[in-house]
């Protein structure tokens, strides 16, 4: 399969957006976030699009200016202040770096590389930012727009630069022998900070190995949805079961009996003296409800309900043996207590690890309901 390295921190951020937006092809609007980042990343490339001169300040305000979109902001207030970030990024770009001092090899290059073996290829594909030639080697620099700084932590296990480096390790293979020379950044224009690191042969086989894992889960068709902060900027909240029934004068589709089953069930729950009787039968009546609709929560005026499923796992014995008793870790887990496997998994090696989780089975399912107050 083909997978870009968006695709991928999509799926892994929340396994079903991935799948209404690479496999249903839902389209959504561009958010005004991503429509701004992509005028300054266009502006970033026409201050380093190599020519004569380099532009002035001035003349990369005029083309910022020409690019900018105000109709994707909610009002003209919104709109002048993140008109006027821009503006900022841009000055301190120019205060922080001369143009003309970087020696540019390539700006937006489009890659696709092939990982995994034979009769197992796949290909990754993305868009590199700005690649520098450095003195001693050659530097991957990626732009972000965002708010939130990482931790240099953050950058040294970074998946996108990893990615890029394969990529560029592609196009220049005579370079993969001088990797502590291959520079890989990530340059975070609303502070003015660039942060760096190098990577190690393990890291880029340890890279290609998770891309690899996660085409299995999306070929093994697991697209569960994922809650996060994330969800408040994902314009799939109307397909998505865990948010859709938010949406439900819109759908037309819930009747008074339910709303006032979940009205009642979201009171009761909260409630010092709670008729055990009269919550189940409300729960069974949500239950087929979400059945029936195929939504995993359920909203009211003052609270949230949400399905969820308990699973209990058991392992197969003589896999775990075999993987534990060699690193001198079996005695510590006979009989398979999960408790006691649990309590040494962090300390195992990453692969043991991995290879724990795979030996993994579902035991038990059964679902109940969490309810939110607002």
């Amino acid at each position: 399969m083909r997978i870009s390295y968006s695709s991928f921190e999509t799926y892994n951020n929340c396994p079903l957006k991935y799948k209404f937006q690479e496999i249903d092809k839902i389209r959504t609007p561009k958010s005004k976030e991503a429509v701004f980042g992509s005028v300054i990343h266009g502006t970033m490339k026409f201050i380093h699009t190599p020519g004569i001169l380099s532009p002035t300040m001035e003349q990369t305000m005029e083309h910022f200016s020409n690019s900018w979109n105000p109709a994707v902001f909610d009002s003209e207030q919104e709109e002048r202040s993140a008109f006027a970030q821009g503006v900022r990024i841009i000055q301190d770009y120019y205060k922080r770096n001369r143009p003309e001092d970087f020696n540019i090899v390539n700006l937006e290059s489009r890659f696709a590389i092939e990982i995994g073996e034979e009769g197992g290829k796949h290909i990754v594909s993305g868009i590199i930012d700005r690649i520098d030639r450095t003195d001693d080697g050659f530097e991957i620099i990626d732009y972000k727009t965002g708010k939130k700084m990482p931790t240099q932590k953050d950058i040294d296990e970074n998946v996108q630069l990893t990615v890029y480096l394969q990529a560029f390790l592609s196009q220049y293979p005579e370079e993969a022998k001088n990797l502590s020379k291959l520079k890989v950044s990530l340059y975070f224009l609303k502070h003015g900070v660039k942060l760096s690191a190098f990577r190690t042969e393990e890291q880029l086989k340890a890279n290609e190995k998770m891309f690899l894992e996660t085409i299995k889960l999306i070929e093994e068709g697991k697209f569960e949805p994922n809650i996060s902060p994330l969800c408040d900027w994902c314009g799939y909240q109307k397909n998505c079961p865990m948010w859709k029934h938010k949406f439900k004068e819109e759908r037309k589709i819930d009747t008074e009996e339910i709303n006032s089953s979940i009205q009642e069930y979201i009171d009761l729950k909260s409630a010092m003296t709670i008729t055990k009787e009269r919550l189940g039968k409300l729960q069974e009546d949500i239950m087929q409800y979400m059945e029936q609709e195929e939504v995993e929560r359920v909203f009211s005026e003052n609270g949230i309900v949400s399905k969820t499923l308990r699973k209990t796992y058991k392992y197969d014995d003589a896999k775990i043996k075999e993987l534990l008793e060699p690193i001198g870790k079996w005695k510590d887990v006979l009989k398979l207590d999960p408790t006691a496997l649990k309590n040494i998994f962090p300390v195992l090696p990453g692969a043991v690890q991995r290879e724990i989780e795979k030996a993994k089975v579902i035991d038990k399912e059964s679902a109940s309901l969490n309810v939110r107050k607002k």
